[in-house]
């Protein structure tokens, strides 16, 4: 059977990564029969990204906003960003929609795509498309003993609890967090799940770099000496 509103989510590179039938207490913003999660998963969403802007000047968010953007009229769906204000609760809504739930890092762990995903989208449909029965899997944290995730950061930014923003932050914008800003946070690499669908260095970058763009009070020294 095909299912038209999955087909066209994967054609600019994005993946649903879950969806569920919302309750009231849900916090959708419009009425909804369902609504479907929409992210990035590997580097597929990132080849058309890098194809169609530029990344060194162009956003994803805004590139994000205008793929999703038309994907929803063409379906007459409603569609929710994880960086509209008041934010949303994505996090809830990926665990209603078995699309993850907190790893020990803090991070939302996918149960196929492991730390190797990010919501960028929801749709939010009056009248619920064709789409198939979503698996019941269980958190892949639940029988991990080692946790070598919590052990692999350089700076210790991650304790099981909380993480340490500021520290990240700093270690990435010298010279000797280069490993973690070109090719991804060691942490993340550390973790079994979803290995196959780790970003290229080239993306992590672009993520790293976004990251300490974010923060004013971190200047990006990760080129100078």
């Amino acid at each position: 059977m095909r299912y038209p509103v999955l087909e066209a989510i994967g054609e600019d590179g994005f993946t649903a990564l879950g969806w569920f039938m919302p309750r009231p207490s849900d916090g959708v913003p419009v009425p909804t029969e369902m609504l479907v999660l929409v992210g990035n998963a590997g580097p597929a969403l990132w080849h058309r990204f890098a194809a169609a802007r530029d990344p060194a000047r162009d956003r994803l968010d805004d590139w994000t906003r205008d793929r999703l953007g038309a994907l929803a009229d063409r379906f007459g769906a409603a569609v929710f960003f994880p960086f509209d204000t008041p934010p949303l609760p994505f996090q809830r809504w990926a665990a209603r929609a078995g699309a993850g739930r907190p790893s020990p890092l803090g991070l939302t762990i996918h149960p196929e795509y492991g730390l190797w995903h990010a919501y960028r989208g929801a749709l939010a449909f009056a009248r619920a498309p064709a789409l198939p029965a979503r698996p019941d899997r269980p958190h892949p944290c639940d029988d991990c003993r080692d946790r070598p995730c919590l052990s692999a950061c350089p700076v210790g930014a991650f304790d099981g609890h909380a993480y340490d923003v500021g520290a990240c932050a700093q270690h990435i914008a010298t010279p000797r967090g280069a490993a973690c800003l070109t090719g991804g946070c060691l942490a993340r690499h550390a973790c079994p799940v979803g290995r196959a669908h780790a970003y290229r260095p080239e993306q992590a970058e672009f993520h790293m770099r976004a990251f300490l763009g974010a923060r004013e009070d971190i200047p990006d020294q990760s080129q100078k000496d």
